[in-house]
């Protein structure tokens, strides 16, 4: 488990230039339960690699794992990457995403671009989005490690999807794990060896934001009811700050089948008096 002061250090890290790096974050069973496991799925799902530059035309992605296989449970609530999330966004903070990332042999480095690119607010912002990239094998700067752009995420514009930037690679070992804001400007790198660089998308953003993919719709809400009670949380059965997010003024988690008090739960205008 990590410290509060390495907690502390790496959302510092994250404030100051965009992004931090935990190295062997991950044990390696589960890193071999997962790759083991993707690689099921992506030939169970008949995975194909994208249909634009973007999502790489030699890049295969499986979405929405958290429905996929119980496995995947763990990824989100990780004790070594979920509390620097909780402190760069709050600990209302929710699962935007859940997703592989494989770049295949021969890839073309992917646009930069900010997480939060099409969120319309001002920049630079406090921190909405906040983005993990876990390596399940190595990163390096041949195989297509992350690009990034540091201090990028303090900009007061996006960046422009036509324009080339400077980048540097975010090489780390496998079972390590990157964190960024979703502000700062990133892309994926090409690879240029003969071997895959495969990575798990796990991506947060704040509660008062709209997830990335539909949580609620596309977990089954029986597979929803077999979550722990934080991961139910993380997918949205949840209210943020006493008001966002309730059903009729009850806490959606209810859906799930989890007791709750009995009548209406608590909501930020009952503080008022």
């Amino acid at each position: 488990m990590l410290t509060p002061d390495a907690i502390d250090a790496h959302a510092d890290r994250v404030a100051d230039i965009g992004y931090t790096v935990v190295e062997d974050a991950i044990p390696p069973d589960l890193l071999d339960a997962l790759a083991a496991n993707l690689d099921h799925l992506e030939r169970a799902l008949g995975t194909r690699p994208g249909a634009n530059a973007f999502e790489g035309r030699r890049t295969r992605r499986v979405y929405n794992l958290l429905a996929r296989d119980p496995l995947w449970q763990a990824v989100p609530v990780h004790e070594h990457v979920l509390p620097i999330v909780e402190r760069v966004l709050d600990p209302g903070c929710l699962v935007s995403s859940l997703s592989s990332i494989r770049i295949g042999p021969g890839e073309t480095a992917q646009v930069i671009h900010a997480d939060d690119q099409l969120i319309p607010i001002p920049r630079p912002h406090p921190p909405v989005v906040c983005n993990s990239m876990w390596a399940l094998t190595d990163f390096t700067a041949e195989n297509g490690a992350t690009r990034l752009v540091p201090g990028s995420h303090r900009a007061d514009h996006a960046p422009d999807l036509t324009t080339a930037y400077d980048s540097i690679p975010a090489e780390m070992p496998r079972g390590s794990v990157l964190i960024w804001d979703g502000a700062l400007w990133h892309g994926g790198g090409a690879n240029t060896t003969d071997a895959d660089r495969v990575g798990i998308a796990m991506n947060y953003c704040a509660g008062y934001i709209r997830q990335q993919e539909n949580q609620q719709l596309g977990i089954p809400r029986e597979v929803a009811a077999t979550f722990p009670t934080r991961l139910r949380r993380l997918v949205g059965y949840s209210v943020y700050s006493g008001l966002i997010g309730h059903i009729d003024k009850h806490d959606p988690v209810e859906l799930l089948d989890e007791p709750g008090p009995g009548g209406p739960s608590p909501m930020v205008w009952d503080a008022l008096g």
